[in-house]
């Protein structure tokens, strides 16, 4: 298990957010290259269709060689989905605090890439 970035929940417009739209949710989130720390800011607006607890405490995400494993007996509250070709996400309720893990072997350039085009698109759309 790896640290793969944290992600924070805000009401406050960010200046590099981007709207994104992935597996029937909707929010605004900054790109995962923002900062060394690979902390990402997530503002939810009304019908985001994302479990309450995730919108209301910071998560800590995790990169997994084993996904099915991870999450075997925990409190599943997301998942698993694909948001990006190639990354499998679950996450889960731990405790009151939720967790991510993702099963990937995309390197960090190519998740950045991946979420960039994703980002692209989403501000086309809207």
């Amino acid at each position: 298990m790896e640290y793969n970035h944290c992600g924070i929940p805000t009401t406050e417009k960010k200046e590099n957010e981007a709207y994104v739209e992935v597996a029937g949710y909707k929010f605004y989130t900054t790109p995962y290259d923002a900062n060394k720390y690979h902390i990402m800011w997530h503002r939810y607006e009304e019908g985001h269709g994302l479990p309450e607890l995730l919108t209301k405490v910071p998560h800590i995400a995790f990169t997994v060689d084993n996904l099915d494993k991870e999450i075997e007996g925990k409190k599943v509250i997301l998942g698993p989905y694909y948001p990006l070709e190639g990354y499998r996400v679950a996450i889960i309720d731990e405790d009151g605090i939720p967790i991510e893990f993702i099963e990937t072997q995309l390197d960090d350039e190519s998740i950045s890439k991946l979420e960039k085009e994703r980002m692209e698109e989403s501000r086309n759309k809207k």
